[in-house]
């Protein structure tokens, strides 16, 4: 049983305090001051909370353009030429164009593997547009797009792939594992959501940067799966409590592989952790390359200007399978992709604006096409016919100096290719596809 409890007031509390009423003019939780940890308020009333917006509501989405092209009642369409419009759908044609292609040589055999950017390519391409070229990307596996928008050629995504003498990963890497230095696009890793933590660090190595400071970010992509890994609230936290520009871009995409986003979490999708760092955060439809744009500009300029982390989440659907180690059809409908693709493709909403500015026509689309596919086909041709690197490559590259162990290694195996290597078949052939043919210095 409750029992009110005789309490005596000072003289100087009842001064303020008339027939057991607050004579303050202050609202009553300013009254009762803080918690030490904390500026939240303190309140009277027990009341439990589980949504960011407040009302309950689940967080909006910003877009510009709808399903047909057209944009929507309010939007701000972002103003661009003709020229900048044209470069934004010719980089998105090209990324399934380069899937197609790439996914069917693997199937014969002649790269090792492969993912496809399908359905997300106004997500990745709008954030490539968003960004500065020398801005620093940490990408997953489906960001080709933006060393595409950079300059990377498609000759060196085929060196890459089929990790020829002309690759600059010097065929380490799985195929789709891009880096190149000079368009500030960081190697790309298999484990998964290892770039976010590092994507922070990152950052902050810009803001102490004084030539760098204020001017360019980290981005760093991910998909929501890498989301329900410990690395991203790693990466979030420093981030946040060690303020540095970094740019979170997740790729919400529906599918951790086979698990659909229904399944990894509860809550209101990722936008809902942000404000739990102190991180400004926006949604947006992913499917939407003028959104999509849009958010990652502002995003950036935020980042710059207060030297803190921002997080986008791009809402759009995984077309394709995961990777072609992947059957999505065991856990997904075939129909309902099928309807995906045409009910919101990201390509076509992009196209049929355009084609209402009167930017764009169906002989363009068709001499696009043909073009894109007859550079990617010479690209594949020429790179199948490309030797592997040195062998000598190899041991090089991880230490500064030759460690004892690493030069009994390369010794060793100089030793066994003299003696064997043009006498036993399956070696001689195989030596013959690097470039210096397997002869190391011993």
């Amino acid at each position: 049983m409750l029992r009110s409890s005789s309490v005596k007031y000072s003289p100087l509390l009842t001064r303020f305090r008339f027939r057991g009423r607050a004579l303050s003019t202050q609202p009553a939780s300013a009254s009762l001051g803080c918690l030490p940890t904390t500026d939240s308020p303190v309140v009277s009333k027990l009341a439990f909370f589980n949504s960011v917006t407040g009302d309950g509501s689940k967080i909006p989405s910003y877009r510009v353009l709808d399903g047909f092209g057209i944009p929507i009642e309010g939007a701000e369409v972002p103003e661009i030429s003709e020229q900048f419009a044209r470069r934004l759908y010719e980089n998105m044609q090209l990324l399934p164009t380069l899937d197609n292609i790439l996914y069917n040589v693997q199937r014969q055999g002649k790269i090792s593997f492969y993912m496809t950017s399908y359905g997300e390519e106004a997500a990745v391409i709008g954030s490539a547009a968003a960004l500065a070229d020398d801005d620093e990307v940490l990408a997953q596996y489906r960001e080709v797009g933006v060393l595409l928008w950079r300059g990377f050629t498609i000759d060196r995504v085929m060196a890459q792939c089929f990790g020829n003498h002309e690759d600059s990963g010097k065929g380490r890497q799985m195929p789709v594992h891009f880096g190149s230095k000079p368009h500030h696009f960081h190697p790309i890793s298999s484990p998964l959501a290892t770039q976010i933590p590092q994507a922070a660090g990152v950052g902050y190595a810009l803001k102490r940067d004084p030539e760098r400071r204020s001017k360019n970010v980290a981005c760093v992509f991910f998909g929501e799966g890498a989301a329900s890994e410990g690395d991203f609230h790693a990466g979030m936290l420093l981030a946040s409590t060690l303020p540095s520009p970094t740019l979170f871009l997740a790729r919400n995409n529906g599918f951790a592989i086979s698990t659909p986003s229904s399944q990894q979490f509860y809550g209101d999708s990722l936008s809902a952790r942000g404000p739990g760092y102190g991180v400004d955060t926006v949604r947006v439809d992913g499917n939407d390359v003028l959104a999509v744009m849009s958010a990652v500009k502002e995003g950036r300029r935020r980042c710059l200007e207060g030297g803190r982390a921002v997080l986008v989440e791009i809402m759009t659907y995984r077309v394709g399978h995961h990777s072609t180690s992947d059957d999505s059809f065991a856990y997904r409908g075939r129909q309902e992709v099928e309807n995906r693709k045409k009910i919101d493709n990201p390509i076509t909403r992009f196209r049929l604006f355009m084609e209402s500015r009167g930017w764009w026509n169906e002989t363009e689309e068709e001499e696009l096409k043909s073009r894109l596919k007859q550079d990617v086909l010479a690209a594949f041709k020429r790179a199948e016919t490309l030797k592997k690197p040195d062998l000598a490559e190899l041991f090089t590259d991880v230490y500064a100096e030759e460690p004892w162990n690493i030069r009994e290694q390369r010794e060793e195996l100089a030793g066994l290719l003299e003696k064997y290597g043009q006498v036993w078949e399956p070696w001689r052939n195989e030596l013959k596809i690097f470039k210096d043919e397997g002869k190391l210095s011993g």
